[in-house]
């Protein structure tokens, strides 16, 4: 995919031009599930929600977005990364909601981030992680979040958010340092 090509029909689109979705709907959503597939692979294995599930609530989430002026395709996956966030973490917390108490979706955010211990962790507990660092550093947990569960590579999360990969990569490293530390605490 051609990411001058995406970028143009994201314009396009934010520009009123309705047509452009029709050639815009095949380039994005294929990645979209690829990216969908690739963060539920790191679920558990009896993980109820499906890839088609998630890329399909994303997807109309981002499309019906009508007070976004499309910048590029970064901009665009970025916006996904926190929407495949906020109906993970919901998902999480209705199944959580039901069981009164039982345990809460686990994923692998080790495995995640290529450390290489394998820990388990509540979706819920990221999520709640996620918030107090980006009171702490909100370009720290938005590299995270991109990165994490917009599955970005660090050039195009430099792209997204307007910095170097080098402060990319810097700010990776210390925010998932942080991360690990606050979610062992938890843990105890």
């Amino acid at each position: 995919m051609d990411s001058g090509d995406v970028t143009q029909l994201l314009v396009d689109y934010s520009n009123g031009k309705r047509e452009a979705l029709d050639v815009l709907t095949p380039l994005v959503y294929g990645e979209l599930r690829n990216l969908a597939a690739r963060y539920l692979r790191r679920e558990r294995s009896d993980h109820t929600l499906q890839s088609t599930a998630l890329v399909h609530e994303a997807y109309l989430r981002l499309i019906d977005q009508n007070q976004v002026r499309w910048q590029n395709r970064a901009h665009f996956f970025g916006v996904a990364a926190q929407m495949i966030r906020r109906i993970l973490v919901d998902h999480a917390r209705t199944k959580h909601a039901q069981k009164r108490g039982g345990n809460a979706q686990k994923l692998s955010l080790d495995e995640a981030i290529g450390l290489p211990e394998q820990r388990d962790l509540d979706i819920i507990a990221l999520d709640d992680a996620l918030k107090l660092l980006a009171e702490l550093d909100a370009q720290q947990s938005k590299v995270i979040e991109l990165r994490f569960f917009g599955g970005l590579s660090i050039e195009e999360t430099a792209e997204a958010l307007g910095i170097s990969p080098a402060t990319v990569k810097r700010e990776w490293v210390t925010a998932r340092a942080w991360l690990l530390r606050q979610l062992s605490r938890t843990e105890v």
